[in-house]
């Protein structure tokens, strides 16, 4: 039996002995017309690294407190994706961004309330993400969403001079490196540096620094507009069934 198979049938007996919560149905943010339906862990259950690792295996993502995954009857559309990090090599394009970006420091940091980071936060959310259902931005929502005590909760910054530009926050597992969510300076002047994909390329390295040997950037839509760029880092592995595969499932392409 391969590393990631023992892994993930120890995630399932894990996962057998946790609770889970069906939320009643509801608008999907992401396909226009389609209910959503999502499974939740027991909010009384904590976090822990290990629950953690488990269910990223199978699936889970992280927001805020809570680790979940779409659970949808009738659809299937939302796929869990990673990137091998050994085997990843960046695009000609991608390469280029990493060279135009390399004035750039970064700084890892726990997930600890900073006024600075809240205020870039909230200058995204205001110029790129008005029309949803993040806006308006308040510093309560911001600590519920990416403000947490688990040790594996880091902030990743990035730095231009001494003018904070980016901030990633990541999840650092036994088995690879969560990417939960980046915001950035909308300053026109640094649209050029692409920080979003310069943040993404960016936990891929530390990823390889530390040894780790995924990224898993949540969930691909095909028909999502929004979720297209995750294929700009290849390989991808996807989800299927249980497995991680390099190679889109059928039910993603129906």
């Amino acid at each position: 039996m391969s590393s990631d198979n023992a892994n993930r049938s120890t995630a399932q007996r894990q996962a057998r002995d946790l609770r889970f919560f069906l939320t009643v149905p509801h608008p999907c943010s992401y396909l226009p017309g389609r209910e959503a339906t999502t499974l939740f862990l027991d909010p009384q259950e904590p976090p822990t690294a290990d629950v953690y690792d488990a269910l990223t295996l199978l699936g889970f993502r992280r927001s805020g407190a809570n680790l979940y995954r779409p659970h949808c009857g009738a659809c299937s559309a939302c796929v869990s994706v990673r990137i091998p990090v050994e085997d990843f090599s960046p695009s000609r394009t991608q390469r280029k961004l990493i060279q135009r970006n390399r004035d750039i420091t970064t700084r890892l940091r726990p997930t600890l309330f900073d006024e600075r980071h809240y205020a870039l936060y909230a200058s995204y959310i205001r110029a790129r993400h008005a029309d949803g259902d993040m806006f308006p931005p308040s510093r309560e929502q911001y600590r519920q969403f990416l403000t947490q005590t688990q040790p594996f909760a880091k902030l990743l910054e990035f730095w231009l001079d001494e003018r904070l530009i980016a901030v990633a926050a990541t999840d650092l597992l036994g088995h690879g490196l969560s990417a939960i969510y980046t915001f950035f300076d909308p300053d026109p002047a640094l649209q050029r540096r692409s920080l979003g994909v310069f943040a993404v390329l960016s936990q891929i390295e530390l990823a390889r620094r530390r040894g780790l040997p995924h990224v898993y950037l949540g969930y691909w839509i095909r028909e999502s507009q929004k979720m297209r760029y995750k294929q700009a880092y290849q390989p991808l592995e996807y989800l299927d069934g249980g497995r991680w595969q390099r190679r889109v499932p059928a039910t993603a392409l129906t």
